[in-house]
């Protein structure tokens, strides 16, 4: 039997400030062949806002995802149940949370916890109405029997600016991860330009310690390295990935290397969204909207470097985020400003990435898949 997967895209339905185009209808499900490449719609969920980022806990067929509307004081995250056969959601409940741009979201590693990282208004975007209020960085979420999102449990604001004026004037947390042992929770921050360590133990954050990035770098997302040893972390702003070591035992982090997404001599509007790291921990990929590719890094296992071996087009226009199927076998980039999802083959001996197919469907901005 082929092995199949189930594929959830979150598309805008709202036009938002930094893209004109909203033809998504939502939450739309996926029966992914990890074999063929190609990808059987099952069903659509129209029933929430811009649901631009979505996390999924398998064990209890959970699926959360953010509302991102411009103009809310507050984001919204929602609850849904899935069928582990079909993929079809059904409404379980929402929360407001605490922030405007609520731009990321994660669960714990023990599936009780829901983190909501919220970016903030920006001034440039124009329209700015003040102050944001209640105005958190990060909200603490727990998750009961039923998979309802409660009410917040612990939430924290973030203060400061970065060296870039346009685009860190002010804190834009962009996502949370919680590290291995489920001790540390770590945010990238674009608009301070930190990545911020918080203990965590019983639904509570405390401030632990703050790592600054090379000025202007904007850090955007991060993942550890499947040993735990490294974090990377792509920067929006200066196009880079950070290699940064981890300590486990006190959460705090060191700079190991900074490296380019971007070939020599490319001086276009770029801006990093996404990276994804092979199981194997071989392979790191990031995504360039702009110069609109996928950039490939092989990872040596001995101290976690990171060695460019160049990038390949991404398929489409503005590739806002990227996912690597259960098998690892192919990598999909939502190309935004395309309606359309690039399906990439992928070699697990060399890591390289090879154009297989597409799914056509309106302003994809995240994906998320789980074993069928």
């Amino acid at each position: 039997m082929a092995k199949q997967s189930l594929l959830f895209v979150g598309s805008v339905n709202r036009t938002t400030d930094y893209s004109d185009t909203a033809r998504g209808e939502g939450l739309t499900v996926y029966l992914f062949d990890e074999e063929t490449g190609e990808a059987l719609r099952q069903s659509v969920f129209k029933g929430i806002d811009n649901p631009t980022f979505i996390s999924i806990e398998p064990r209890r067929h959970l699926l959360f995802a953010n509302s991102e509307v411009y103009g809310w004081n507050e984001g919204v995250v929602s609850a849904l149940r899935f069928d582990p056969q079909t993929g079809e959601l059904r409404y379980l409940n929402k929360q407001p949370t605490l922030g405007s741009i609520a731009a990321h979201n994660g669960v714990d590693r023990s599936g009780n916890y829901l983190f909501v990282a919220n970016y903030h208004h920006e001034p440039r975007w124009g329209g700015y109405f003040g102050e944001d209020v209640p105005g958190q960085a990060v909200a603490v979420f727990p998750i009961d029997e039923r998979g309802w999102i409660g009410a917040p449990c612990s939430s924290v604001a973030h203060v400061g600016r970065g060296t870039d004026p346009e685009r860190q004037n002010e804190p834009h947390p962009h996502c949370t991860m919680t590290s291995p042992d489920n001790r540390f929770v770590l945010v990238a921050d674009l608009g301070i330009n930190h990545v911020v360590t918080y203990r965590f133990g019983a639904g509570k954050l405390t401030h632990s310690s703050a790592f600054d990035l090379p000025p202007g770098s904007g850090p955007r997302h991060l993942k550890f390295a499947p040993d735990g040893r490294s974090v990377y972390v792509i920067n929006e702003v200066s196009s880079t990935v950070a290699h940064l070591g981890y300590d486990a035992a006190t959460g705090r982090l060191s700079l190991r290397q900074v490296i380019s997404t971007l070939p020599d001599g490319f001086s276009a509007w770029n801006n990093c969204s996404e990276l994804q790291i092979s199981p194997d921990g071989r392979f790191l990929y990031a995504a360039n909207r702009g110069h609109d590719s996928i950039a490939l890094f092989r990872i040596d296992p001995r101290d976690g470097s990171l060695a460019a071996l160049g990038r390949v087009p991404c398929g489409g226009k503005i590739p806002r985020n990227i996912g690597l199927t259960p098998s690892a076998g192919h990598l999909l980039v939502a190309n935004q400003d395309s309606d359309r999802i690039a399906v990439f083959g992928r070699d697990p001996q060399a890591g390289t990435l090879t154009l297989v197919g597409a799914i056509e469907v309106g302003t994809p901005m995240v994906v998320a898949m789980i074993p069928r």
